[in-house]
């Protein structure tokens, strides 16, 4: 088979500050945003990658998910639970500083895990786990 990885989700409770964050300090292009208020679904990606996407989401739209579970998302985001990504980049130390100057919730300063990978992470404004590897 031939497949690649196009879009993936995350969700999002503030379109502005998402915008903001994953425009500016993560350097990513706003490729669409649709819809209005906080009903927006947001695609970014970053430069040059034209095939690599996020869709930021409003959480728990679907017609489908019930209260229970809209509640349930909720709560997960509001402690950080709910959505996360792997990123990576050959300059860790640059896009860590980059970010933290940014204002985003650092989540763990660069480091060096026992299982052989160097890393970063971040929370976006939506509470979004944003780790970021280091390619070597």
């Amino acid at each position: 088979m031939d497949l690649t990885i196009h879009t993936t989700a995350l969700p999002h409770d503030d379109p502005d500050a998402a915008v903001a964050f994953y425009r500016d300090a993560l350097g990513f292009e706003i490729r669409s945003d649709v819809g209005q208020g906080r009903m927006r679904w947001i695609t970014v990606g970053p430069a040059g990658q034209p095939g690599t996407s996020i869709l930021l989401a409003p959480p728990a739209t679907d017609p489908g998910v019930t209260e229970d579970e809209r509640r349930v998302v909720t709560e997960m985001m509001a402690k950080g639970t709910y959505g996360w990504i792997l990123l990576a980049s050959r300059d860790l130390d640059t896009v860590f500083a980059k970010v933290r100057a940014a204002g985003a919730e650092v989540v763990q300063e660069p480091t060096e895990q026992p299982y052989g990978i160097r890393d970063c992470a971040f929370r976006d404004p939506a509470g979004n786990l944003i780790r970021i590897q280091e390619l070597r």
